[in-house]
């Protein structure tokens, strides 16, 4: 990774999960970064000291004009919303809310504020069902099952029209599923009630939660349990600063899967998990979750051929021992 220009990056989001991760990563790389975060699901680590820290919400015009004028920025990633898919189809006002008009304000205010480029975390939940192989191109058309999904695509459709009118150049990152912590053990999630699978599967193998639950035994998959693209965190957050440069090389904008094009069912992740730990992880099966496709892998070909990106940390194993060592560090008594 090239060292990053002087120029001064919003991180919107910045104390959250992958937003945090992605700090770490601009950080390394030598980048001047300010965030912008509520802390309403993230923290301040120690890291954050070295960046300019906004404590409010990009719906806060008046604040996000004033942290761009006020440090010229000229680039924004953006991480700031809601990411639960079954809390969206309980709560689809919020999901529209936190994820479309909050995004809304922000662009508009970029746009104002003659913003250049903006990076947007979007989703693999926006394909929607997946047919064949589960492996999706950014050719397939979006169909989203649920709120968490179209909140996204709202999104994505949002920018396209503003960069048609405005000249704000974007780039989008639909994500697969996102997991481990960081190498260096400084940075991971911090929710008491993890929603996605590893930290599920840690937290019932702990004895934290009662045992996890796997939607479904009977899906079209080899297993009869969903299959998953599962992608490091800092792989993840390094393809961001990959983008960044990429924009700044161009004047094109840009759309790609992020993920490592290789699955894996519930069943693989809780045998990896139980070989890492060395203890059995207690679970049972319920019914299938409603708006979930059975199998979605990414083809991030085109993102590898343009980018020149390729993980460093792809492989389940990596993934979860990197997840181990952060609950431990965080717990040391599990």
């Amino acid at each position: 990774m090239m060292p990053m220009n002087k120029d001064v990056i919003l991180v919107t989001g910045g104390a959250g999960y992958i937003g945090g991760q992605t700090v770490l990563c601009l950080l390394d790389a030598g980048a001047n970064v300010c965030v912008l975060d509520d802390l309403s699901t993230g923290q301040k680590r120690p890291f954050h000291e070295k960046t300019s820290f906004y404590e409010g919400k990009i719906q806060d015009k008046n604040l996000v004009s004033t942290i761009i004028t006020e440090h010229k920025i000229k680039s924004i990633l953006h991480f700031a919303g809601s990411i639960q898919v079954a809390e969206s189809i309980e709560n689809p006002l919020k999901y529209y809310e936190n994820n479309s008009d909050a995004s809304r304000l922000l662009i508009e205010t970029a746009v104002e504020n003659n913003v250049e480029r903006f990076i947007f975390s979007s989703t693999a939940a926006v394909y929607g069902e997946v047919y064949g192989n589960g492996t999706v191109t950014e050719q397939v058309e979006p169909n989203p099952l649920n709120p968490y999904g179209w909140s996204k695509l709202f999104t994505e459709r949002l920018l396209a029209d503003v960069a048609a009118t405005h000249g704000l150049q974007y780039g989008i990152l639909r994500y697969f599923n996102v997991a481990g912590a960081d190498v260096a053990g400084r940075h991971g999630q911090f929710l008491e009630s993890p929603v996605h699978l590893i930290g599920r599967a840690i937290d019932a193998m702990y004895g934290k939660a009662p045992p996890l639950q796997i939607f479904g035994k009977d899906l079209p998959t080899p297993d009869g349990t969903g299959v998953r693209d599962y992608i490091h965190v800092c792989d993840l957050a390094s393809a961001h600063l990959s983008l960044l440069e990429y924009l700044r090389s161009t004047e094109k904008n840009a759309l790609y899967n992020l993920g490592y094009g290789t699955g894996h069912s519930v069943l693989e992740v809780i045998k990896c998990l139980e070989k890492n730990a060395g203890r059995l992880v207690p679970h049972e099966f319920v019914a299938r979750r409603q708006g979930e496709a059975p199998t979605v892998v990414a083809d991030a070909s085109q993102l590898k051929l343009d980018l020149n990106w390729k993980g460093n940390y792809d492989s389940l194993q990596q993934i979860i021992q990197s997840a181990l060592a952060w609950v431990e560090k965080c717990d040391p008594c599990t």
